[in-house]
């Protein structure tokens, strides 16, 4: 990850620690920071753009605080898995912020994962 110079740039005090969060919720997702351009551009991490290429169609969805970018051309096959995801990740945020968390071991974590 391009991590603190990027970071620093940006103003977030630690950055590290927004991942590290994100990671203890949701241990298997791919998470980086970027920022946006003045003129709204975005930059995908190089580590989170496996399977885009040039040219490809985004959709990107606003809901709430969150946004959800999606490849066009899987887009309708697994919209409502999209977002049950996003809100699913939302809850999870929103009662981590809380202090409503359950610490697990790896076994306990592996298991519950066939509720998911």
């Amino acid at each position: 990850m391009a991590g603190t110079n990027v970071n620093a740039n940006m103003g977030i005090r630690h950055p590290e620690s927004i991942i590290s969060k994100v990671r203890l919720i949701l241990p298997m997702t791919n998470i980086d920071i970027t920022r946006m351009s003045s003129k709204g551009q975005i930059v995908i991490p190089a580590d989170l753009r496996h399977g885009i290429k040039e040219g490809d169609k985004l959709v990107i969805i606003r809901n709430k605080d969150q946004l959800i970018l999606k490849k066009a051309d899987c887009f309708d096959k697994n919209l409502a898995d999209d977002l049950d995801f996003a809100d699913r990740t939302e809850k999870a945020w929103k009662d981590y912020q809380k202090g409503k968390f359950i610490s697990k071991t790896k076994g306990e974590f592996l298991a519950g994962l066939d509720k998911w």
